[in-house]
């Protein structure tokens, strides 16, 4: 069964961290870009970071930027986001997906272009 499955979610006080994992079962990441997608309650969906199949290139929204860190492991079939000094409004669910190609891009971080499958989610609370 391919599937994508998020951890590492959970509460921490504002200012804290968390590292967030995506493992994939089934399939092999390392042909794929990875992205990173939030979305808080009442909001539409936000592309957070993806990275390059080879983990060379990365992009980050404008919210997120210096914060937080994309990273993979191809040998361990992970992709991880490292999110620090965190915000009340970085409160979400988040979900790791797959990108059609092997690169993404800023542009299709921002609007969700040609991403395809996706995790259940992990859910992050910032809040003291």
């Amino acid at each position: 069964q391919v599937q994508l499955v998020e951890s590492g979610g959970g509460l921490v006080q504002p200012g804290g961290s968390l590292r967030l994992s995506c493992a994939a079962s089934g399939f092999t990441l390392d042909g794929y870009a990875i992205g990173w997608f939030r979305q808080a309650p009442g909001k539409e969906r936000e592309g957070v970071s993806c990275i390059s199949s080879s983990g060379g290139m990365a992009y980050y929204a404008d919210s997120v930027k210096g914060r937080f860190a994309i990273s993979r492991d191809n040998a361990k079939n992970t992709v991880y986001l490292q999110m620090n000094s965190l915000k009340p409004e970085d409160t979400a669910v988040y979900y790791c997906t797959t990108h059609v190609q092997y690169y993404c891009s800023a542009y299709g971080l921002k609007v969700s272009l040609d991403f395809g499958s996706w995790g259940q989610g992990t859910q992050v609370t910032v809040s003291s």
